[in-house]
């Protein structure tokens, strides 16, 4: 049975940390400042504002010496990462998880942290969060239902969503563990120690700002890797700023979908609000889940 960390409560600690790109320290005061609103202190690591000019938030051995501080931390309870980028799969094998593994705080995140998600997951049967991050509470953000289920998660409370039907719906109802996250990731971990099995799953996708050929070519690699052949559902997040080539690929993100999926009986939701802009509800990596897809509405609960 998957190992759920502790949920949070008033007084714990939150961790907060860049263990992939740059993110300047004034786009996370306000994160820093409603997680106190929420009741919890927040412990802001070296990273977060911090690295040279280049992409990363700090060298390799920066990055990897402040998640691991977070991670051995006896204070923090959770760890959340204040952007995503790139950068987590040059550090993920030096990682050392043995505390974590006698004392799991939730570890939380999306698009990069996909690598962390996964690697928890199929090592370790440790739950974490796929969940808004840092730049999500800008411009008042924290005010939505996304960023307000991060709260919802962290603090333990049980999540039902319920979003609207998409005509390319399959119906049917799945139960499974959850699993997922970032299209590209998922792809590159294929065949690394952070490689994940999908089979009695449900697995959820999204990504953004890539070209349709890529994204046909890594969903692919998916399928002939078996990611999608023995699924208990599946559950298609938002695939944002696509780009064409400029001759056209010929499809569209949702044809390319359709086909993908068409010889396979499981339900199948589109468009569910996961993904890189506002719309991304908070979900626990390796958590029970039911997904119901019915002609008049979608719900995903606990």
């Amino acid at each position: 049975m998957i190992q759920l960390p502790p949920y949070l409560q008033k007084g714990d600690t939150i961790g907060l940390v860049c263990p992939a790109g740059y993110m300047p320290f004034e786009k996370v005061k306000t994160c820093v400042q409603i997680l106190q609103e929420w009741g919890y202190n927040v412990k802001v690591g070296n990273t977060v504002g911090g690295g040279s000019m280049t992409y990363f938030s700090g060298t390799d051995d920066e990055r990897l010496r402040d998640f691991q501080q977070m991670l051995d931390d006896n204070e923090v309870k959770a760890v959340l990462c204040a952007r995503g980028g790139y950068g987590t799969g040059r550090i993920i094998d030096r990682i050392d998880f043995k505390k974590f593994q006698k004392q799991p705080k939730w570890i939380v995140g999306y698009s990069d942290i996909t690598v962390l998600h996964s690697h928890l997951f199929s090592n370790y049967y440790i739950a974490s969060l796929h969940a808004p991050m840092a730049g999500a509470f800008n411009e008042e953000g924290f005010k939505n239902e996304y960023v307000l289920s991060l709260k919802n998660n962290l603090e333990g409370k049980k999540i039902k969503y319920q979003v609207p039907v998409h005509e390319q719906n399959r119906k049917g109802e799945a139960v499974g563990e959850l699993v997922g996250g970032n299209l590209a990731l998922l792809a590159h971990l294929v065949g690394t120690d952070s490689d994940i099995k999908t089979k009695g799953k449900i697995l959820f996708l999204e990504d953004v700002g890539e070209q349709l050929y890529n994204l046909d070519r890594m969903l692919i690699q998916l399928k002939r890797s078996g990611k999608l052949s023995k699924l208990a559902g599946l559950i298609f997040g938002g695939f944002t700023e696509t780009k064409d080539t400029d001759r056209p690929f010929g499809k569209t993100i949702y044809e390319i979908l359709g086909e993908l999926v068409a010889e396979y009986d499981y339900p199948v939701c589109y468009d569910f609000p996961v993904s890189h802009t506002d719309r991304n509800y908070a979900l626990k990596i390796g958590v029970g889940y039911k997904l119901k897809v019915t002609k008049n509405k979608v719900t995903l609960e606990e």
